[in-house]
C-alpha cells in the first residue's frame, strides 16, 4: 500500500505536529481477493482517509485487516490504526471527512509509543491549547488539524 503514517516532525500529538498521514491513492485488497467472493468495480482506493468507512460499509474491504506494517479496525464513525511497533492512532471522522480526536485518544497514543508518555488530563489540555491555531476545537473536547 502506498499510504502510510509517517513521522513528520517532533511534537506533542499524532494529529498535528507529531504524526501526519501521507495520502496518495492507496490500493486496498478487495474482499474478493481474500475470500473468493465475486467483486465488481476494480480495486478500492482511498482519496482521503475517511473513505475507509464507505469501503467497509459497502463491504469492499474488511472491517479490520493488515496493510503493510499497519493493522486497521473500523469502528462506528472512525478507525484505529496500529503500527507493527504497537503505536496506536485512533480517529473519528467528521461529516466533511476530516479526522477528529479527543483527549482520550491522545492519551492512548502517548501510552502506546515505544517509550510510553503518560500525561495528565491537565497536561493534555495545556498541550492542545498550546497548539492552537494549528488545531481547531470542532465540538467540545474534540479537535482537528486546522486547514
Amino acid at each position: 500500500m502506498e499510504q502510510s503514517l509517517q513521522p513528520r516532525a517532533q511534537g506533542v500529538t499524532p494529529y498535528g505536529t507529531g504524526w501526519g498521514c501521507t495520502r496518495p491513492r492507496a490500493r486496498l485488497r478487495p474482499r474478493s481477493e481474500r475470500d473468493g467472493r465475486g467483486h465488481e468495480g476494480g480495486d478500492p482506493t482511498l482519496e482521503r482517509l475517511a473513505d475507509v468507512l464507505g469501503l467497509v460499509r459497502s463491504r469492499r474491504i474488511s472491517r479490520s485487516d493488515h496493510i503493510d506494517t499497519y493493522s486497521y479496525t473500523v469502528h462506528g464513525a472512525g478507525c484505529r490504526f496500529v503500527s507493527d511497533n504497537g503505536t496506536e492512532v485512533d480517529v473519528d471522522f467528521a461529516a466533511d471527512g476530516s479526522e477528529v480526536f479527543d483527549l482520550w485518544r491522545l492519551r492512548w497514543y502517548g501510552l502506546s509509543l515505544p517509550e510510553p508518555l503518560d500525561v495528565t488530563d491537565q497536561g493534555l489540555r495545556s498541550a492542545v491549547r498550546s497548539l492552537q491555531p494549528l488545531l481547531d476545537e470542532v465540538r467540545p473536547g474534540w479537535f482537528s488539524v486546522a486547514n
